[in-house]
């Protein structure tokens, strides 16, 4: 009984001892379970990263693209512009007189042009801005009416030369009849007839500046209007004022 009892313990105990060896086998299975799912988890971000920046220098690309062919799109209308005003003023310099070979661009002018022109369509678009510019402030030249000079000047300077002598006009035409006659009847109705005149010469220095200095094809003409009104009504109110005063003192 004994020892069959032992070979039975025995027995017993040797089935777990075989189980205890192969425990460990799961634990491992596990392990490389995870770090085969981390390693997928790795892959698939930086997946991510790589295509989020390929998108960001696409649409950076596309940009670039839109923008640069804009800028082809605006330098074409602007050489259009710009050839269709030169035309025009070659035709008008010739019909004055300009010898043809002074019209026709220097090598030096070639080169500058070309330098700055060098940049892409940015830079050929700002350079044609550039000649355009250029091109209608000689148009306002060519449209000046026998004063080339002074319609180069800048507007204020200019129009005062045509409001400055409407405005002194009555106003000397009044103090040279009040010297002459005195307080007399000329000298009264000279200073009521005074009274509108800068208005009337403002309305006329109006007129005469968009005779004088015509604006240029499809331009603005800047008559300084604040500025005419100003100069029309100072010389009038201070001469009629200084006239009524003399005329009470005698």
């Amino acid at each position: 009984m004994t020892r069959h009892g032992a070979r039975s313990r025995s027995g017993q105990t040797a089935p777990g001892r075989q189980r205890s060896g192969t425990d460990p086998a799961p634990d491992r299975a596990d392990n490389g379970g995870r770090a085969g799912a981390d390693a997928v988890s790795v892959a698939w971000t930086e997946y991510l990263a790589a295509a989020r920046q390929l998108d960001g220098v696409r649409r950076d690309a596309a940009t670039a693209a839109g923008e640069q062919a804009r800028s082809v799109q605006a330098a074409r209308e602007e050489l259009t512009a710009v050839r269709t005003r030169l035309a025009s003023q070659e035709a008008r310099l010739r019909e004055r007189g300009v010898p043809p070979i002074s019209l026709v661009p220097t090598p030096p002018e070639l080169t500058e042009a070309t330098r700055a022109m060098a940049g892409g369509p940015a830079a050929v678009l700002a350079a044609l801005r550039g000649a355009r510019g250029r091109a209608e402030a000689a148009d306002a030249v060519l449209s000046a009416r026998g004063l080339p000079r002074l319609a180069g000047w800048p507007p204020r300077p200019r129009n005062l030369l045509v409001y400055g002598p409407l405005a002194l006009l009555v106003p000397v035409i009044q103090v040279a009849l009040f010297v002459a006659t005195g307080t007399g009847v000329a000298s009264v109705a000279a200073l009521v007839f005074g009274l509108p005149m800068p208005a009337v010469a403002f309305a006329a220095g109006w007129i005469g500046v968009g005779r004088l200095f015509p604006p240029p094809d499809g331009g603005r003409l800047d008559r300084t209007a604040r500025l005419g009104a100003l100069v029309c009504l100072v010389p009038g109110v201070l001469v009629s004022a200084g006239l009524l005063l003399a005329m009470l003192a005698g």
